[in-house]
């Protein structure tokens, strides 16, 4: 299955723990905890830096809820 079918629920929850190779374990308002990469964007734009307790937004796929994507860290 292609990436642009997929669906994605955006979910806001707060960093706990920074992994190796740029993996964060995050958790969600609802108190499940899920590992997740930050997005492209964020790997590329070099000045956003995601700390343990940032409040970020993740895209969760609805096929691995395990997983997720920052896409982004509020201030």
């Amino acid at each position: 299955m292609a990436k642009d079918t997929e669906e994605y629920v955006r979910m806001r929850g707060t960093v706990v723990k920074m992994l190796p190779d740029s993996t964060f374990e995050v958790e969600l308002e609802s108190g499940f905890q899920l590992l997740a990469k930050p997005s492209g964007r964020m790997r590329r734009g070099r000045g956003i830096r995601v700390l343990p307790g940032d409040v970020v937004d993740v895209e969760v796929s609805t096929y691995d809820p395990t997983r997720g994507r920052i896409v982004w860290r509020y201030r």
